[in-house]
C-alpha cells in the first residue's frame, strides 16, 4: 500500500472546514494531520505537524491566504500549496500561484478530484482550472504568437497539452486517452521540457502564445 499523503487544511468557515475534515478522513490515499482556522495559527501548527500538503483558502482573517502561503513554502521542507477557492477570485489565485502555490481546487469539489489533485502536487504537479486560462494569458504574456509549422511537440504532447488545458488530471487524462496515469505523466515531462517550462500553469500559458491551445 502506498504511504498516505500528509494533509494540512486552513479554512477560516467553521461549517466548511468540518465538511473538508469529513471527506478527507473517508480517503485512504490522505493523512489529516491538522486543521487551522487562520493563516496565523495555520504557520504556529502547519510546521510541527510536516504536512506535505496544504489546503489553504484564500480569504483568511489577519495574514491572507496569499502571504500564507509564501510563508509555508518557506519551511524546511516546504509543503506544496493547493488553494482552496471559488470562480471568482482568479486574479487572486494567480498572486498566490505567484507566491508558490502548486494550483488551486474549487471548494466543493467531489472527493476523487480532491485526493488526484493532492497527489498531483505532491508528485511535483501543478493542478489547474481550465476558467484561469484568460488571466495566464494576461500574466505570462501576449497570445499573438502562433505556432511555428515545425513545433517540437508530438501529435500526442500536444492532444494531452490540450487535455489538460481543459483542467483534466492525469487520471481523467489517462482515462480519455487509454493510457496509464505513468505515460501521462512522462508525457507531461516531454512537454515541459521541449516547451522550457516547470509546471501545468507555465505549460498551459505556452501552449496558448503558440496556437496550440485555444484560449
Amino acid at each position: 500500500m502506498e504511504r498516505r499523503i500528509r494533509v494540512f487544511v486552513v479554512e477560516d468557515q467553521p461549517a466548511v472546514l468540518a465538511a473538508q475534515v469529513r471527506l478527507l478522513e473517508t480517503s485512504p490515499a490522505v493523512e489529516l494531520v491538522g486543521t487551522a482556522c487562520s493563516g496565523e495559527e495555520a504557520l504556529r501548527l502547519a510546521p510541527p505537524a510536516l504536512p506535505q500538503v496544504v489546503l489553504c483558502d484564500l480569504g483568511l482573517p489577519g495574514i491572507d491566504g496569499i502571504e500564507t502561503t509564501r510563508r509555508l513554502r518557506r519551511l524546511a521542507p516546504p509543503p506544496e500549496v493547493l488553494i482552496l477557492t471559488v470562480f471568482e477570485e482568479e486574479e487572486r489565485v494567480l498572486a498566490a500561484i505567484r507566491a508558490g502555490a502548486a494550483g488551486y481546487l474549487l471548494k466543493g469539489a467531489a472527493l476523487p478530484r480532491v485526493v488526484e489533485g493532492i497527489q498531483d502536487v505532491c508528485a511535483g504537479g501543478t493542478v489547474i482550472q481550465p476558467s484561469l486560462a484568460r488571466v495566464l494569458l494576461r500574466h505570462f504574456g501576449s497570445p499573438n504568437v502562433v505556432q511555428q509549422p515545425g513545433s517540437s511537440l508530438t501529435p500526442r504532447e500536444t492532444e494531452i497539452l490540450q487535455i489538460i488545458g481543459k483542467g483534466l488530471t492525469n487520471r481523467e487524462a489517462a482515462e480519455v486517452l487509454g493510457l496509464s496515469r505513468a505515460t501521462v505523466r512522462t508525457h507531461l515531462e516531454h512537454i515541459y521540457g521541449k516547451l522550457e517550462v516547470t509546471n501545468r500553469v507555465e505549460a498551459v500559458a505556452e501552449g496558448i502564445r503558440q496556437g496550440l491551445i485555444d484560449a
